[in-house]
């Protein structure tokens, strides 16, 4: 199983992405040429999850019952090539089976895992909301990944819900969604979406003080 090392960005850098909203980030994304940043079919488990850390990447293959052993399973592995701040991605396919539950979400936790990004099933909503820890999932399934599930790689590129995560990444989200930003783009990233943050400011206190929306469009083309 590839398991490789990867450069993480500055906590600082990561901190000012998490102020940010996800839609004045995605716009930002827009700027640097990374359009397709977005993966829409991913959603919180639970109203009012959210996150930012960079990627831990997981690739996982699925296939019938019995078509794995339980030992190819591997959640621990998820966790323990993490450290504290990380976001674990993992690209499954969309498959119908619970890639992560609850006792890997109390793991993750106590570990500082910022959150949990599955092109997949999950499962032990309660146990998640119970533990705080934020997860977006594809759908929610009872059905257990063993013997149905294989980690085969972590820490390689991955495509979630069409949209490509390289380990590194620096993964947010909120209510509205997850963005994906490139390690190499997120300072940029960060200071386009700051000034966008302002320009919403100052469109917004404009707007409470009569200027038209039309108006407010034309002068400030991010909001």
């Amino acid at each position: 199983m590839t398991h490789r090392k990867f450069a993480r960005p500055e906590r600082a850098l990561v901190d000012r992405l998490a102020k940010l909203p996800t839609a004045t980030i995605a716009n930002a994304l827009d700027d640097v040429g990374k359009v397709i940043n977005c993966p829409v079919a991913l959603r919180p488990v639970a109203p009012g999850m959210s996150f930012a850390g960079p990627a831990v990447t997981v690739a996982v293959a699925a296939g019938e019952v019995g078509t794995y052993t339980s030992a190819d399973f591997r959640v621990g592995a998820m966790i323990d090539a993490a450290v504290a701040g990380d976001v674990i991605v993992v690209a499954a396919h969309g498959a119908r089976a619970s890639t992560w539950g609850g006792m890997a979400s109390l793991a993750a936790k106590v570990k500082g895992i910022a959150g949990l990004v599955v092109d997949g099933g999950v499962r032990d909503i309660e146990e998640m909301v119970e533990h705080r820890f934020p997860v977006f999932a594809r759908h929610t399934v009872a059905t257990t990944g063993r013997t149905r599930l294989k980690v085969t790689a972590i820490n390689v590129p991955i495509e979630i819900d069409g949209v490509q995560v390289n380990s590194g990444d620096v993964i947010v989200a909120d209510s509205t969604g997850i963005v994906v930003i490139p390690h190499a783009d997120a300072g940029r990233v960060a200071d386009l979406a700051e000034q966008y943050a302002r320009d919403d400011a100052r469109a917004e206190a404009e707007i409470r003080n009569g200027l038209g929306f039309s108006e407010a469009m034309a002068k400030f083309t991010r909001i």
